[in-house]
């Protein structure tokens, strides 16, 4: 792991698909194909206002890949959503001609808070997006897998800790991880769609710690 407090890493070992700004409440799973905050995060809007005019990173897990996820900085969960749905592939082939697809599929959302005790703290959503063949996804802090035959509620309020690398869940096969930031983190130098990333590896760096804002959530 990058090391450096400054350093948001990449939680997987991953191919790295369509990142940059979120352009107001849009977001591109590919050129031309653009989907809305609200449409994966879910009609609440204290669940994604804090990633307007944020930035992003699609993180694709193929099927040969290590499927374990580690905590990208020290954080803590404060709330999962499941979101029920379909499990399209979800290659680039795919993302260039199904519309909203990271929107229509099998999905949770871990909602966390990113930094040390006594530093300043940043909202950060991990969403966990199913695919075909891989409908169960595993997270240590919850007893029973999200996926395609669970039947719980779909909101998980919760209060787990993690170091930065710790493992924080896994995957049954490939499969995607959307990395939502809010603005003043910017994107790590040299990353660009196609980059092959390891786990963490620096995927974004945290806005200036004299600059940012304390938030609350």
């Amino acid at each position: 792991m990058d090391a450096d407090p400054q350093v948001l890493c990449s939680p997987c070992d991953a191919i790295l698909g369509a990142c940059g700004p979120v352009q107001g409440l849009t977001v591109f799973q590919a050129k031309g194909f653009p989907y809305t905050l609200p449409e994966l995060f879910g009609a609440d809007p204290a669940a994604f206002a804090p990633y307007r005019d944020g930035m992003f990173a699609t993180l694709r897990l193929t099927s040969a890949m290590y499927h374990r996820f580690h905590a990208p900085h020290d954080l803590q969960v404060h709330h999962v959503t499941h979101h029920s749905g379909d499990t399209w592939n979800v290659n680039p082939i795919a993302l260039k001609r199904v519309q909203k697809l990271f929107c229509r599929n099998e999905r949770a959302v871990l909602h966390c808070r990113v930094g040390a005790p006594g530093q300043r703290a940043h909202p950060l959503a991990l969403v966990q997006v199913a695919a075909i063949l891989v409908a169960s996804l595993r997270l240590h802090w919850l007893p029973a897998p999200l996926g395609l035959d669970y039947a719980g509620p779909a909101q998980l309020p919760c209060d787990e800790p993690f170091a930065k690398g710790q493992e924080m869940g896994w995957f049954q096969h490939g499969s995607t991880i959307l990395v939502f930031a809010p603005r003043g983190f910017r994107l790590a130098p040299g990353l660009a769609s196609g980059a092959r990333l390891r786990m963490g590896q620096a995927l974004m760096h945290l806005p200036d710690p004299a600059a940012a804002p304390v938030t609350t959530m």
